[in-house]
């Protein structure tokens, strides 16, 4: 593309497991783009809005619950069709059980099981690196 500028999306993302072990999948509601796709729960960061607060806040809104943010364990580059995402999955810890307020289900998945759940295409490379190394 030269000389045109492609929108470029910022994203935040939760690695969450469980005492298990499993890593905790969302599946995106009928009335969003891409809908029913599993995903790791988050969301986009607002125009001035710190990422390490943006996720605490998706996860509230979401799962209801709070979210301890610790490190950045991923950092992904999907080019859409439309515009350029840019995710940062950061390893969390959920004080409370998440329940889906704003996503239409949510299922703790054992990492050699990730690949069964058709994910969003920004979310396969790290699904299929979980399922084949664990975390």
């Amino acid at each position: 593309m030269t000389g045109a500028t492609r929108t470029r999306k910022l994203v935040v993302a939760a690695l969450c497991t469980d005492e298990q072990g499993r890593i905790l999948l969302t599946q995106r509601r009928a009335d969003q783009p891409m809908p029913l796709l599993w995903e790791f729960p988050g969301g986009k960061v607002e125009p001035g809005e710190a990422p390490v607060s943006a996720l605490a806040r998706e996860i509230q809104e979401e799962l209801g619950c709070v979210c301890r943010v610790g490190r950045i364990e991923e950092v992904v580059f999907h080019p859409y069709p439309d515009f350029d995402l840019y995710m940062l999955v950061y390893a969390c810890v959920l004080d409370g059980e998440p329940r889906p307020v704003e996503v239409a289900q949510l299922e703790w998945v054992p990492p050699a099981e990730l690949t069964r759940y058709p994910v969003l295409p920004a979310d396969v490379a790290l699904v299929e690196r979980l399922a084949r190394e664990g975390i």
